[in-house]
């Protein structure tokens, strides 16, 4: 009736059936969760189907349908694997429901799946992703299993079980004919408005007398004229299985919508139906009936959820709890604790203890609580005498509470009911049935059973009771793959793999351990349980190395751009890896702990090596211009002046570059005093550079412009030419005076005079700039002046033999392999207009290699290899190469179809000390020299550290097949050169996002295959993690920021990762205050739209008033209005210290006043347009909500007349 108006509700879908371990270390699928303590299958939602999961779970907790739909077997129904079949005539809604009821009766898994049986139904993705009314699936089903079961024993299986009659009378009140009309039902549609409860609305349908008088008289066939009658209806036929749907959706004329009754409606646990039969004469017992199952609708007409509570009749599940009495939920725990004491916890305990779930958490010594925080139960080897009296008496108010709660006990006359929501299961007391009478939360279709149906006893706790043969033999078989699978999943799970470096194959060189021979003999590879202990690695290792003598000390070390270092040496052989921090593909160092190789070793983060550039400008070196450039290793607890003593020089003038959070990557000139002060106290790291200028020359040079080293004190008019041609020659370079329109050739004319070269050099040589390195560029057209050129003053040119290239001629740097060395790059000349196959040829004649397996690819800037040139017959100027450009030969053809060609990104989230650009800007996304590219759309807040800019560094493309997983992306991406600085220690401690106009767009999660991601040219950004991260399909990753009070800024960012299945608002605030260590009452959070600079504070819905003529309630984030998703950012105020409800920063308001502007001129050309209908609008009543159209519910069934 109500079509897919009945939107899925996810706040209450708990489907995380994913494992959480610290590492992903296989490719496949973790295997399902097992049953929890309930012994109990759920069925997993799929989008929208949690209305046919309820009815499916009333079905299967009906023993008798259950059992008569196994007794047909496969010679009458056929089997699955001829579904595909269309002469077998498979009937396979039928057998899919016998596989699936077998897998809730037997399949050791927290949930089972409905995809074969909603395959069956014919339907496709769109179907199970819309919600349907399970009153109408319930008949829609029966039909189709009647139509499936035609021609089988079973043919009569739903008439049996659950038809019904009624008869309805007219007894004329003249001549006392009785005139009736028999109807058939397979469920009873009673009415709610209006009604108190189901026996009231029975005895108005089956009692009560519509009498037909007045001006409605009734025509009486045997009386033939219009006569004084009554009308009345009676059940006639009672069957097993009485369903009972309730009419509480109903249409309001007045108002023109729907609405659903809320009111109370009451229906008992057991009810006699004599008063409303026709025939009364039999014992009471024949019409009585006891109720075993209540599906639940949460939620109003146009969206929902549902859920079922089922009375398990053969107690085939564990309704007593683990703990033997003493398990609880805690959300119940807290809500016994206010009925017990008055007093809530939040209001009694809270501020000294915290929140209760952390209290629970924090004594582990007294309360076990779940994985999923939900339950807690009372230890059962406790001591009371090492406690607090506080602990002592929330002990025993957590026994007395719980032995209080009425039904947990394992008694014959006790009803065992469970509440199925999906793939969760929850044991609940009889008397949760009467909160379900009324409310958004109601019960909404009633299922009773014949008290006179008995149960064998040997169907008693017996879930493989008339399972057929082969149905059993193929859940043994599963069961048997799933342990074999949790097996190795807990295998994989729990073992580490280690590195263990030998100390007698290390030495101490250059500030770091580094191998005395190869790498692979000096390191070896463990793989060790990590629940094991420290003392069970030592034996390992020395059973491993059984030629070890003396002492063994273990270090944890890592490598470092210097080498290896050794960072912490482990203690406690009693403390499990894990508690010693041990993570997986650890470096540990095997040592004596003193020395290696004769080398006393320090050890620490403070004598960590630093791999540092040092540039020397020595004395007489001003004139050249050029320092003497090195690299060199001193620890970090190395005072700066050491950099001099290493250099043998007395005293000078130093400067610094390349410091940690510095706001501007510029040379910074450090005071006499400041050579006292550490490396690391100066902010120095990996990569930095120190400048150290002698006494002579320090008043006499300056740092560079642009990249070059010039002095200062004149004004530069010169270029400097060096010979480069093999002649003998007085002098090795030489100044020429020139000006920004000096040509080219005059310039080489001099030279060569000045350097008194051969003349026959006019006519075969040519000017070429030579970069930083030293290494020569392409030559310079004679033609050209140094402007045109783009050569600066005081740049030095080298004079070369041979011709620049003509202007239709490019001239080529090529090297073999992408891991090109300095100086190793080949030249050639070659025509504009060559094709990508001649040149190619070309370059292996001079390199000397053969053809065949060969392709070119253009290096980038990033000085590795780019797109590959695929268009073989393109020529160079058609592909946009230009003189200079260096092409890369690389073994191999290129890659074929189904490989995909992915950008790869650093992405580093920044912290307070990263907001040093102005708002304006952050609006570009331009790419640095050394490779860093920073992005964040208009109106990001900078300086006012809302943490929105997005920090990029190139890495690299990779090539990867699309059956590749995500998992091998990241090992590929760890293995590229760029990354090697950043120390990755495995591809689990990387985040994949893609990459959208400059920012994290889409997470990664999981480990599918490339293509199941559906990349396409997509980017890749990888964010390092300091830990391994496994997100459920339901997990929000959320980037929070404290807002700090009166200031208008925040403080760094914080990850939390949020399980979206509560889904609530009220959830995620509890979260957040829990993590700030905050009230949740004085706790306001907010999610920031970085593309409006706009705030939006999330609701607390439990303060706000329903009622039908407001705004429904929209208490799934991830809908309208906030639509969360992972990586948006959320703002959190304590309103202890500041009650406004202002979220935000100055740059917000300039952000909003710069969209103002923009809209500004787009509203006054509309206005003009639109005046006539705003002012038609403006006047009438503003439409109500739109609702999406209704679809009919149908499942296809094939035909077996």
């Amino acid at each position: 009736m109500f079509g897919d108006l009945f939107e899925e509700d996810y706040s209450s879908v708990s489907n995380n059936q994913y494992g959480r371990g610290r590492k992903l270390r296989t490719t496949a699928e973790e295997p399902p969760a097992p049953r929890e303590f309930t012994k109990l299958s759920g069925i997993r939602n799929q989008g929208g189907t949690c209305y046919l999961n309820s009815l499916l779970q009333t079905l299967h907790f009906t023993p008798e349908f259950r059992e008569a739909l196994f007794s047909l077997g496969p010679e009458e129904l056929g089997s699955l694997e001829e579904a595909d079949n269309p002469d077998a005539k498979a009937r396979v809604i039928p057998l899919q429901l016998q596989r699936l009821f077998a897998q809730l009766l037997l399949l050791d898994q927290d949930a089972a799946s409905t995809a074969g049986l909603t395959d069956s139904f014919g339907w496709t993705g769109s179907e199970e992703m819309r919600q349907h009314d399970v009153q109408e699936l319930n008949r829609i089903l029966f039909s189709a299993l009647e139509t499936s079961l035609v021609g089988t024993s079973g043919h009569d299986l739903i008439n049996r079980l659950y038809h019904g009659t009624v008869v309805n009378q007219v007894v004329c009140k003249e001549c006392k004919t009785v005139s009736e009309k028999q109807e058939d039902f397979l469920d009873l549609t009673v009415a709610v408005k209006n009604v108190s409860g189901l026996e009231d609305a029975l005895w108005n349908m089956y009692v009560e007398e519509e009498v037909f008088d007045s001006d409605n008289l009734y025509h009486c066939g045997t009386c033939d004229r219009l006569v004084r009658a009554a009308k009345s209806a009676k059940l006639r036929k009672l069957p097993p299985f009485l369903t009972v749907s309730l009419l509480r959706f109903n249409f309001d004329f007045v108002k023109c919508e729907r609405y659903k009754e809320t009111s109370c409606y009451t229906f008992p646990l057991r009810i006699n139906l004599k008063p409303f039969c026709e025939q009364s004469d039999l014992d009471d017992l024949d019409y009585t009936y006891d109720l075993f199952s209540v599906i639940i609708h949460k939620g109003g007409c146009y969206g929902g959820h549902y859920h079922v509570y089922i009375k398990d009749v053969d107690h085939l599940g564990n309704w007593q709890p683990q703990e033997e009495n003493n398990l609880i939920f805690v959300d119940q725990l807290g809500q016994k604790l206010l009925k017990k004491t008055g007093v809530s916890w939040n209001k009694k305990y809270r501020k000294q203890y915290g929140p209760l779930r952390k209290f629970l958490q924090l004594h582990s010594q007294l309360f076990l609580l779940s994985s999923d925080k939900n339950t807690v139960s009372l230890l059962k080897n406790y001591s009371l005498q090492a406690e607090s009296d506080f602990q002592r008496k929330e002990k025993q108010v957590f026994k007395t509470l719980n032995s209080e709660s009425p039904g947990w006990s394992d008694g014959p006359s006790c009803p065992h009911w469970f509440d199925l929501n999906d793939s969760r299961v929850q044991p609940i007391e009889e008397q949760e049935i009467g909160r379900q009478f009324q409310g958004r939360e109601s019960a909404y279709m009633l299922f009773y059973r014949k008290s006179q149906l008995q149960r064998p006893p040997e169907a008693h706790a017996n879930p493989r009771y008339k399972v057929p043969c082969h149905l059993l033999s193929e859940m043994d078989a599963a069961n048997m793959e799933l342990q074999t699978k949790r097996a190795e999943c807990d295998s994989t799970n729990n073992n580490f793999e280690l590195h263990l470096h030998l100390g007698p194959h290390y030495h101490f060189f250059n500030g770091a351990l580094h191998p005395v021979v190869s790498e692979t003999e000096s390191v070896w590879q463990l793989t060790i349980d990590k629940r094991k202990t420290l003392g069970d690695l030592r034996q390992s290792i020395f059973q491993l190395l059984d030629f070890w003598e003396g002492d063994m000390v273990l270090s944890v070390a890592k490598f470092v751009p210097a080498g290896l270092h050794i960072y912490q040496t482990l203690d406690g052989d009693d403390l499990t890896l894990c508690e010693v921090e041990i993570a997986d593909q650890e470096d540990i160092f095997v040592w004596n702990g003193v020395e290696v190789g004769g080398v006393r070793i320090r050890t620490g983060r403070d004598c960590e090596p630093l791999l540092l550039n040092v540039l020397h400008l020595a004395a007489g070196g001003a004139a050249c211009g050029r320092p003497a450039e090195a690299p060199r290793v001193f620890p970090a607890d190395a005072e700066l002046g050491a950099v001099l003593a290493a250099l043998t020089i007395p005293a000078g003038a130093v400067s610094i570059c390349g410091r940690e959070a510095a706001a501007e990557d510029g040379w910074l000139a450090v005071p006499e005093d400041g050579l006292r002060k550490t490396l690391r106290e100066q902010g120095l790291r990996d990569g930095s550079s120190i400048l150290v200028q002698e006494p002579t020359t320090a008043g006499n040079s300056l740092l560079t412009k642009q990249g070059i080293w010039i002095t200062s004190e004149n004004e530069v008019d010169w270029v400097q030419v060096k010979n480069f041609c093999h002649s003998e020659s007085e002098e090795e370079q030489v100044r020429i005076s020139a000006t920004v329109n000096t040509v080219v050739f005059d310039i080489r004319i001099k030279a060569i005079k000045e350097l008194k070269l051969m003349k026959e050099l006019v006519e075969s040589s040519c000017l070429r700039p030579i970069d930083r390195n030293g290494k020569l560029l392409c030559p310079v057209p004679d033609s050209s002046t140094l402007k045109e050129a783009d050569l600066r003053m005081g740049r030095t040119l080298g004079l070369c033999p041979g011709k620049a290239p003509a202007s239709c001629q490019l001239f080529l740097f090529f090297a073999v392999g992408s891991d090109v060395q300095p100086g190793a790059e080949m030249e050639v000349i070659v025509e504009e207009t060559i094709s990508v196959r001649d040149c190619l040829k070309i370059m292996l004649e001079k390199s000397g290699l053969p053809g065949g397996r060969w392709h070119l690819r253009k290096m980038d800037w990033c000085y590795e290899a780019g797109e590959p040139l695929r268009e073989e017959d393109a020529t160079l100027k058609e592909l946009m190469i230009h003189s200079g450009d260096t092409l890369l030969l690389i073994e191999g053809k290129l890659p074929p179809p189904g490989f995909l060609k992915v950008p790869v990104w650093w992405y580093q989230p920044r912290g307070p000390a990263g907001h040093g650009k102005s708002h304006q800007d952050q609006t570009h996304r331009a790419a640095s020299p050394g490779g860093l590219c920073r992005a964040a759309a208009p109106g990001a807040p900078g300086d006012e550290h809302v943490d929105t800019e997005a920090p990029l560094r190139y890495l690299g493309d990779i090539e990867i097949s699309e059956g590749a997983t995500l998992l091998e992306l990241k090992s590929q991406a760890k293995s590229l050169p760029s990354l090697l600085a950043w120390a990755v220690p495995a591809p689990a401690f990387l985040r994949a996002w893609t990459l959208d106009s400059g920012r994290p767009g889409r997470l990664l999660r999981g480990n599918q295959q490339l293509r199941e991601y559906k990349l396409g040219r997509t980017e890749i950004c990888l964010e390092p993690l300091q830990k391994e991260e496994h997100l459920g399909p339901q997990d929000v990753l959320l980037r929070t920021q404290m807002r700090l009070p009166g200031q208008r800024v925040y403080a760094r960012p914080v990850d939390v990762v949020w399980d979206a299945t509560r889904g609530t608002a009220a959830s995620l605030r509890q979260r957040l205050a829990e993590l700030y260590s905050l009230p949740v009452e004085k706790t306001e959070i907010a999610k920031y739209f970085p593309d409006k600079s706009v705030w939006l504070p999330v609701a607390r819905w439990n303060q706000q008033v329903t009622k039908k003529k407001k705004k429904k309630k929209q208490d799934n984030l991830q809908g309208p209005p906030y639509y969360l998703k992972d990586g948006d950012i959320i703002g959190i105020k304590n309103l202890l210290v500041e009650e406004d409800d202002d979220f935000g920063t100055i740059g917000d308001d300039i952000g909003r006043e710069s969209q103002a502007q923009r809209t500004l001129g787009r509203r006054k050309s509309q206005e003009a347009t639109h005046v006539q209908s705003r002012d038609t609008v403006s006047g009438a009543e503003m439409p109500g909500r739109p609702h999406k159209p209704e679809a009919s519910l149908s499942i296809h069934v094939g035909s077996f007349r």
